[in-house]
């Protein structure tokens, strides 16, 4: 069984980022540590986290003091000013380009478009771009969504979605108004990721994407997979994989998402070879027996 790897794997620079303020700010204090939800979508790497001091939280109501780091999506204003009144210490572990995208969605606000962004209501990078235009933004997942009301449109963009969904959003206004303004805030890295998967998928009998279930960016990589007809599995961690999988398969592909650790990843390969290995086994003892 051939087994590929994806070039682009493991973490993202912002996901590296968030990880390393975190572990700096434990390294240097010996008050509490939290991240206010998930500092990254990958439930082993928050696990771990944990374990080093790093708490993470579903509600400020369950920090009493120390520090709380903002998390890599970022969150809406309304929070960092919660944090601010308890006299909690902050640290922004904002990934630079989810920065980039509550910046743009603001200016196009103040130079006077009707503003959309194309993502997921309820990520949490979603809503602090929300926040950031105190809710001047308008949320849509696809075209079908759009109801405009103006002839000036602006278009910024959840950093994980797809190249795809944007072109079919600027397709749609395009012949409707009079001018759009588009700042494409797509991660260079996300696109980079799933065009290697596009293509992979059109190689392979079956494609595994390695990453957290609440990942956009993992869950996206595994449906641009299917959408190319490939049969797809997308898993945390080596434990999930079947062996029935790879019955009769010749040729498997691995990917990732931006927040899956290498050693995820290696243990992946691991278990794919094993399974390969155990394949070989069983061929050749079959061939000695028709032999005999």
């Amino acid at each position: 069984m051939e087994i590929k790897l994806a070039k682009n794997m493991g973490f993202c620079f912002g996901v590296k980022r968030a990880i390393r303020i975190a572990r700096q700010v434990r390294r240097e204090t010996k008050e509490k540590v939290w991240t206010l939800g998930h500092i990254i979508h990958n439930p082993q790497v928050v696990r771990k986290l944990e374990e080093e001091g790093i708490i993470a939280v579903d509600d400020l109501s369950e920090i009493d003091t120390g520090y709380v780091i903002i998390r890599s999506h970022g969150v809406h204003p309304d929070i960092l000013k919660r944090i601010r009144e308890r006299n909690l210490k902050e640290v922004d572990a904002t990934c630079p380009l989810v920065k980039k995208a509550q910046e743009r969605a603001k200016q196009l606000i103040s130079e006077g478009y009707e503003t959309y962004v194309i993502g997921e209501r309820a990520h949490p990078e979603v809503i602090s771009i929300v926040g950031e235009t105190e809710g001047k933004v308008r949320v849509i997942d696809s075209a079908d969504d759009l109801k405009i009301k103006n002839s000036k449109v602006g278009l910024v963009v959840q950093t994980t979605q797809s190249q795809d969904n944007l072109n079919k959003v600027v397709d749609y206004l395009l012949p409707r108004i009079l001018e759009i303004k588009v700042f494409n805030t797509i991660c260079d890295v996300t696109s980079k990721r799933q065009k290697e998967v596009k293509k992979l998928a059109k190689k392979s009998d079956v494609v595994i994407v390695v990453g957290g279930k609440r990942s956009a960016n993992t869950s996206r990589l595994a449906g641009i997979a299917r959408e190319e007809g490939c049969v797809t599995y997308h898993i945390e961690e080596a434990s999930e994989i079947k062996n029935k999988w790879f019955t009769d398969v010749e040729r498997v592909s691995i990917a990732s998402g931006a927040s899956t650790p290498d050693w995820i990843i290696k243990g992946v390969i691991k278990k794919l070879k094993e399974i390969d290995a155990n394949k070989e086994e069983v061929l050749h003892e079959r061939r000695v027996k028709f032999c005999n």
